[in-house]
């Protein structure tokens, strides 16, 4: 028998969740001693890692307690099932890293996943890994990430949103101006140096998405202006087609 403090200490759940879980009939001590000391046998501390797990998976505390209570509760088809949602979703987070990867190796800062369903994320991350993970690019910007520390990469990052700063002063010229053809040249050469071989055919890519809306746009604008993604798009068409 462990007391309630030992199974805090052992499982990591505090000792007031535990009086909560009792007082809501989620899981009961085992005993209670007469002086009032709450004590949990292996059965108890069974059923406490089946709720930890469906607490993980999303389960709200009233639909764990009526599968855990219900009369054909099966312990070994519970456990699968919870097995095959924690498989589901470290696929999913894998998919939600393989995206942030590849969108982060074409250019894209703060994207926000808010307005996409988990179908929607998984497919643009198997489309994003189909198209850069096997890529020498992919490959270059991810080793030289590796030997970055976050500070030299969030100063990076800062030196990206300069280049757009910079890129607002423009936007009263004509896109394929001198000046802002020089621009797009050192912030293909910026990436080159830092990240991966930016190729026109990649560098076009970034200019497309420049101006596709969403987060990215937005940061470019905030940075530059309104309008300043867009600009970016034309600067760069003009660009790659010299």
């Amino acid at each position: 028998m462990k007391t309630v403090t030992q199974v805090a200490k052992q499982t990591g759940v505090s000792v007031r969740t535990l009086h909560h879980y009792d007082a809501i009939g989620l899981l009961k001590p085992t005993r209670v001693t007469e002086a009032g000391y709450r004590l949990y046998d292996d059965a108890a501390l069974e059923r406490l890692y089946l709720i930890l797990l469906f607490r993980e998976i999303g389960f709200p505390l009233k639909e764990i307690r009526g599968i855990l209570d219900a009369p054909d509760f099966d312990r070994n088809r519970v456990l699968e099932k919870q097995i095959g949602l924690l498989e589901a979703r470290k696929t999913h987070l894998q998919n939600l890293m393989d995206l942030a990867r590849g969108i982060q190796m074409m250019g894209v800062k703060h994207l926000e996943f808010s307005g996409f369903d988990v179908g929607k994320i998984d497919d643009y991350s198997a489309q994003a890994k189909a198209m850069w993970g096997k890529t020498d690019a992919y490959k270059e910007f991810e080793q030289k990430e590796k030997g970055r520390t976050k500070a030299q990469s969030d100063a990076l990052d800062g030196q990206v949103m300069d280049f757009f700063a910079r890129l607002g002063q423009m936007k009263a010229q004509d896109p394929g101006s001198d000046e802002v053809q020089a621009w797009v040249r050192d912030l293909q050469a910026f990436f080159t140096e830092h990240f991966y071989n930016c190729t026109p055919q990649i560098l076009q890519g970034l200019g497309e998405m420049y101006a596709g809306g969403g987060s990215m746009t937005e940061n470019i604008d905030a940075a530059g202006g309104k309008g300043t993604g867009e600009f970016a798009r034309k600067a760069i068409e003009i660009y790659c087609k010299r």
